[in-house]
């Protein structure tokens, strides 16, 4: 006969087992095949970025160093490039970024601990990586923006999907109206490869390694000041978006054929806009360009999403490399500025003279079918990325893995 101690632990247990019955009614439990999908897109995502982050592994501040009387074949490659590669994948990352927040919540809130803490230790080592990535190798860093992004993109996080798209529709807004007044506040600087500004620029990004860590404070300390601004209120209205179109099935199911026609128009039309201003050699066009670049990638990027969701519906070889790069995003992001800089600084700096725009198309392509190599080595032998597995081990041991809600 039960005594009265253990019928009130036989209640208190089932008080715990009906609380969580209530709350595992209200979180959404991920299938595995999402994660699969959610992986592959990030590694579709990594591939991708590395054919825009290229231009800048030599010269990061001005990129690719075009000619005085342009190539038609560099035309040709810039115009497929605004349609297809420029902010597409940084703007495809920011969306899974979002979800990313959105699931971990998800599974901290299951598993009783707080929620705003441990996400917060991993924002708070995404930005320590970032500044780390962006000083000793490359100052093109993205984490550094994701991170200080994703602190404003939790705030909202919980809300409701209207809420989600409102505010995701006002940070971009925000963000894209900074952008336009720095970049038509900016210096009209000729930069082609005859020019004095680019032989100056050359000498000092393939000097010592020394003179170049300069040059990365530099433009850290510049990023660091201007990404309340701009990038931040960008990113982080992605984020939201991405919450948003996820709970709505968007990454499960795609769009509807109204809304992908509705989203292949407005890319065309802005992304004509964006490479028409841009040759125009108007410095007020060309900067209106660089906001329309970044509005143009958002319906890209959604595009690319249901491509993606639709691919994987039906497994293949090449769907398993995508989610193995996926899985391996950000050890292979760091590898992408480690092997760009020692290519175009310090093994090969003259292939800052004398590649075009289809020469450097052609380098990414390769070094693509490289990290699908690799990732799919990687994994015979390990489960998990170093960096991966770094980061998750500062994140969640940095004394907020046993606070619970």
């Amino acid at each position: 006969m039960p005594t009265q101690e253990n019928a009130k632990e036989n209640l208190a247990h089932s008080h715990y087992a009906n609380t969580a019955s209530s709350e595992l009614s209200e979180l959404k439990i991920v299938p595995q095949q999402r994660i699969i999908l959610l992986d592959a897109i990030r590694g579709f995502a990594l591939l991708g970025i590395f054919f825009m982050n290229i231009y800048f592994m030599g010269i990061t501040f001005f990129g690719y160093a075009g000619h005085v009387t342009p190539l038609i074949l560099d035309e040709i490659i810039e115009t497929f490039q605004n349609l297809f590669i420029e902010g597409r994948f940084i703007s495809l990352f920011s969306l899974l970024f979002g979800i990313g927040i959105y699931l971990q919540s998800q599974k901290f809130k299951l598993e009783g601990r707080n929620t705003t803490s441990l996400i917060h230790a991993r924002l708070r080592w995404l930005i320590v990586f970032g500044l780390i990535h962006g000083i000793l190798i490359w100052p093109g860093d993205i984490l550094l923006t994701y991170g200080v992004s994703g602190f404003l993109a939790l705030r909202y996080s919980g809300n409701s999907i209207a809420s989600l798209k409102l505010r995701a529709g006002l940070f971009i807004f925000i963000g894209l109206v900074f952008v336009a007044l720095i970049t038509l506040n900016g210096d009209d600087v000729v930069f082609t490869r005859e020019s004095p500004v680019f032989a100056s620029q050359y000498s000092a990004w393939t000097a010592s390694y020394a003179s170049q860590l300069k040059l990365h404070l530099l433009q850290i300390g510049y990023m660091v000041m201007i990404i309340p601004f701009t990038l931040m209120w960008f990113s982080a209205g992605l984020m939201l978006l991405g919450i948003a179109l996820y709970q709505e099935g968007h990454f499960e199911r795609g769009f509807s054929r109204r809304s992908l026609l509705q989203l292949l128009l407005l890319t065309l039309v802005l992304s004509t806009l964006d490479t028409v201003f841009g040759f125009s050699h108007n410095s007020t066009l060309e900067a209106i360009a660089d906001v329309l670049v970044m509005l143009s990638a958002i319906p890209m990027a959604l595009i690319y999403v249901h491509i993606l969701v639709k691919f994987c519906q039906n497994p293949s070889p090449f769907v398993d490399a995508l989610q193995r790069v996926g899985k391996l995003a950000f050890s292979l992001y760091i590898l992408q500025s480690i092997v760009g800089v020692l290519l175009f600084r310090y093994l090969a700096p003259e292939l800052l003279l004398t590649l075009d725009r289809w020469g450097y198309f052609g380098l990414a392509l390769s070094y693509s079918l490289v990290q699908l190599l690799i990732a799919t080595l990687y994994f015979r032998w390990f489960n998990q990325g170093p960096l991966e597995k770094l980061w998750r081990y500062l994140a969640f041991n940095s004394g907020h893995t046993d606070i619970t809600k």
